[in-house]
């Protein structure tokens, strides 16, 4: 599927790891998956509104794969925003949807190594570029984002690292078939994923 390293404006500003709450909205906050995974598909209030297309099944899955016991990784953050007019000239449909995930090593120190961190963006595009060749309604970005781990033991400029966004953007010309390409784009996520963590599992 389609690919590419996404950047925007506030990929310079810098998060943290993990986060208390949201600048925009002070009830949104951060949980941790990994020692709460029931709170999933309960807290998540972009998702929640979207709950009766299989997409959000599935999005749901990736983060319990993601925090689960199965993963190297887990997540800092997620967001939607649900079918709505198609704001990109460069694909033909009526309708978009975007998505993001923010994906980091569980094992914390990793992180704060800038080679180890591109290399799961590249990794990750890697993967995604070799699966579902004819999808074309579904595109992920990789974007590196600075963030401080402060609950690493080490002064705080040591903490200074990065982690991966993953932008998705999903198109089509009813919220049916919108949501099915985005539901598509996840799965491929999920693959690549888990592409990647049985790669690093396998030269440890």
């Amino acid at each position: 599927m389609k690919t590419f390293e996404h950047y925007e404006e506030e990929s310079a500003v810098i998060r943290t790891h993990p986060w208390t709450v949201a600048l925009s909205n002070e009830a949104h906050r951060y949980y941790d998956f990994k020692s709460s995974p029931g709170l999933i598909r309960t807290t998540l209030e972009d998702f929640i509104p979207h709950g009766n297309w299989p997409a959000i099944a599935n999005f749901y899955e990736l983060l319990e794969w993601l925090n689960g016991p199965q993963s190297i990784f887990e997540s800092n953050d997620c967001g939607m925003h649900g079918p709505r007019k198609n704001g990109s000239s460069n694909f033909s449909k009526s309708l978009e949807c975007t998505a993001r995930l923010m994906i980091l090593y569980r094992h914390l120190p990793n992180n704060t190594i800038a080679g180890a961190v591109k290399w799961l963006a590249d990794a990750l595009r890697h993967y995604l570029g070799a699966i579902d060749p004819s999808f074309e309604w579904g595109v992920v970005g990789t974007t590196l984002r600075p963030t401080q781990y402060i609950t690493l033991p080490v002064s705080e400029d040591q903490q200074i690292g990065s982690l991966v966004m993953l932008t998705f953007w999903a198109w089509g010309d009813t919220e049916d078939e919108v949501m099915e390409n985005f539901g598509r784009a996840v799965l491929n996520t999920k693959k690549a994923l888990d592409g990647v963590s049985a790669e690093i599992v396998e030269t440890q």
